[in-house]
């Protein structure tokens, strides 16, 4: 006995901006694979959406481009646990799919890891800098050092004193 899922007129329309606007080496069966929906269903709901002449799609949900990154971080929390069937069930829900979670969740660690790269390179240049002060301080060091075994020589020479 099949067990039928019915999907969210969000779903079915990212779904149908995703065939329209897929390039050449895409096919409908390989799209249909990712969003996990049986081809045939989507070809049914292609040939709908050309009886309503709406090719174009126009939205009328939020689009997940249009989702604040607080929003992103929510579905990404809600999402969290869920694996394969449970996943997709929830994205049809949501009229998101498993990509543009995954998406999300690589700009969220990609932003997290710019701030770390500007730590870390300020974190570099300080230590460049506190090294070059570390050198020209040992430098004057060795110079006073050397300064002051001339003066003793030199001492030693003018006094006659023994080293």
């Amino acid at each position: 006995m099949k067990t039928y899922t019915r999907y969210s007129e969000d779903f079915k329309e990212q779904a149908l901006r995703k065939v329209y606007n897929r390039g050449n080496d895409q096919s409908i069966q390989d799209i249909a694979k990712d969003l996990n929906v049986c081809w045939q269903t989507l070809k049914t709901w292609m040939k709908k959406a050309k009886l309503h002449n709406s090719r174009d799609l126009p939205s009328k949900s939020k689009r997940p481009d249009d989702w604040r990154p607080e929003e992103r971080l929510s579905a990404l929390q809600k999402s969290y646990g869920l694996n394969g069937e449970d996943l997709n069930a929830w994205c049809r829900e949501q009229g998101l799919f498993v990509h543009q979670l995954e998406q999300w969740k690589a700009e969220f660690c990609r932003q997290g890891g710019v701030s770390e790269k500007g730590e870390v390179h300020t974190l570099k240049a300080e230590i460049h800098t506190l090294e070059r002060e570390l050198l020209r301080k040992d430098k004057a060091l060795a110079e006073a050092a050397a300064l002051l075994v001339l003066q003793k020589k030199f001492r030693a020479l003018l006094g006659g004193e023994v080293e």
